[in-house]
């Protein structure tokens, strides 16, 4: 808000404003359901279990097993988080932070399920693909013959067994989905503040009318003043 002209209150913004459109995710409460929350990783599995349709315990194991519960673990080929996302991986699964707990382990969850999905359940052929890749799977038919593949089966296999407890830690999330969708906003105009008219500058705003009729004579006796010099100088 601005003075103008010993005006108050005038709006001088480009004559528009955003409001939240129908599909823009927003609340009128302002943003702070954009700022992180605090879960514990334990229920965080829980959920993704969850939404996912998958064990629990499977979903921990994994995570066991990949990083023993560290968020911020970066393995030598580059894999990240809890559940050991590769970059690529996580870009598939639409994960935007793989340090995020949330994301990471969500994105984790939805991968063994479509792993599971693939090879009808089979927990083991699921695991292998995990860690080895599909097609490594597909090129030897079944659990490739490699060391470290076949140990991770054998391991994941042991935590489901004895069961594993995810740290009951409190961890900062960031949901995926909690950036504003800035281009849903829908521009409203604004009705600009009437112009302020300024007066005409004639004589008769700045004179009274008496004064108008003291100027005009003093140009009338001035006209009539020459007119007689130049008929005096005539004759």
């Amino acid at each position: 808000m601005a003075e103008v002209n010993g005006i108050k209150n005038i709006d001088q913004t480009n004559g528009y404003r955003l409001t939240p459109g129908k599909n823009s995710g927003v609340s009128s409460t302002g943003f702070s359901s954009y700022l992180p929350e605090t879960k514990s990783m334990d229920d965080i599995f829980e959920q993704a279990a969850n939404k996912y349709n998958i064990p629990v315990d499977l979903l921990k194991a994994i995570g066991k097993a990949e990083s023993d519960f560290n968020p911020k673990a970066v393995s030598r080929c580059g894999a990240q988080g809890i559940m050991q996302l590769m970059p690529k991986t996580a870009a598939y699964l639409g994960v935007k932070d793989s340090f995020d707990p949330e994301q990471n382990i969500m994105g984790g969850a939805k991968y063994i399920a479509e792993l599971l999905d693939q090879y009808d359940g089979d927990t083991k052929l699921a695991l292998a693909a995990y860690n080895a890749g599909m097609n490594n799977v597909k090129k030897y038919g079944g659990i490739p013959p490699f060391k470290e593949t076949q140990n991770y089966v054998v391991k994941v296999t042991n935590y489901m067994k004895q069961g594993v407890d995810a740290p009951d830690t409190a961890v900062k999330t960031i949901s995926p989905v909690s950036t504003p969708r800035i281009a849903n906003f829908n521009y409203v105009a604004l009705t600009p503040p009437a112009p302020v008219e300024e007066a005409d500058n004639n004589l008769e705003d700045i004179f009274s009318e008496l004064d108008y009729m003291k100027l005009l004579e003093l140009f009338l006796e001035e006209d009539n003043e020459k007119e007689r010099e130049k008929e005096s100088k005539n004759l």
